[in-house]
């Protein structure tokens, strides 16, 4: 384990000790902050410090192993985060540590977790089914808020999206076009954090163009619901489980829980699959499907 480590399991018990670990936020669980990548608002990044609990209140924890310069990129979001007055430190580990208790005591008494973006598929690899993301949940229960951009919004859901195609170009192969098609078991996926089961989450949404990998899964597989995130956006998942939009362009979901869908063996296809283009200051309610278009916040 390296010296940068060792430091942060000694820093951690002495603020787990002190005055400033008893005030997380007392809930039944706390809110997710999800980011759709490209440049991030300051209204984002500051709205995330204050659900943390503010200047001289939020105790954050930035996790970049999605990146392969996060170690660099982590500590420039640290101190981003140190500018707006969080005590936030980038915790860059490896899959043996994060399988360690003592680095997953690192976590004890934070009030926001951060996953920096890159490739999911490493940021999963290091954390899924360690102590570690199990301490992550348990922050979240205790009502932190945890928070990520691009890849770091891929591992939300319980079902992540890999980024990988089976069939490029479908029934035209064409290596040079990606997601051409809306078609069965094209979209590669693996398991995400589960923080959000309840739908699935692309980013990078609208710029991309990356809509009908989105329509594809939604169609195909439960939860039957699926949430594209632009970028410059964020999507928070409240503690009551509402949704609400803020940032500089939209959230665009797809909602097939009460559509007729094709049996599977026939082309994918769906009648009655609604469709809801929320841009900052709408809402949305899992439970009801309910969106109401708003106005952002000033």
């Amino acid at each position: 384990m390296t010296q940068q480590i060792l430091t942060l399991i000694l820093a951690a018990g002495a603020l787990a000790a002190s005055p400033l670990a008893a005030q997380a936020p007392a809930a039944s669980r706390g809110t997710l902050y999800i980011v759709g990548g490209g440049p991030q608002p300051a209204a984002l990044v500051q709205e995330f410090v204050d659900l943390a609990g503010g200047r001289g209140k939020a105790r954050i924890v930035v996790f970049a192993m999605a990146s392969a310069v996060g170690e660099r990129s982590g500590e420039a979001k640290a101190a981003d985060l140190r500018a707006l007055g969080a005590e936030a430190r980038n915790v860059w580990i490896t899959r043996e540590q994060a399988l360690t208790d003592s680095v997953a005591r690192l976590l004890d008494g934070v009030t926001g977790i951060w996953f920096g973006g890159g490739d999911q598929n490493r940021l999963a690899d290091v954390l899924r089914g360690t102590p570690t993301e199990r301490a992550i949940h348990s922050r979240y229960a205790a009502g932190a808020v945890i928070g990520g951009t691009s890849a770091g919004a891929a591992v939300m859901s319980a079902v992540m999206i890999t980024g990988s195609e089976r069939m490029p170009g479908g029934a035209r192969p064409d290596t040079t076009l990606d997601w051409v098609t809306i078609a069965r078991d094209n979209t590669v996926t693996a398991d995400g954090f589960s923080l959000m089961d309840n739908a699935v989450i692309d980013q990078h949404f609208v710029r991309r163009k990356r809509h009908n990998r989105l329509i594809s899964l939604v169609l195909e597989r439960a939860p039957h619901l699926g949430a594209g995130i632009d970028e410059s956006t964020a999507l928070i998942v409240r503690p009551d489980g509402v949704w609400q939009v803020r940032g500089a362009s939209v959230v665009v979901i797809y909602d097939a829980r009460q559509a007729t869908l094709t049996p599977r063996g026939q082309a994918l296809g769906a009648s009655g699959m609604q469709v809801h283009v929320l841009p900052a200051g709408s809402t949305f309610d899992p439970r009801t499907g309910t969106a109401v278009l708003g106005v952002p916040p000033r």
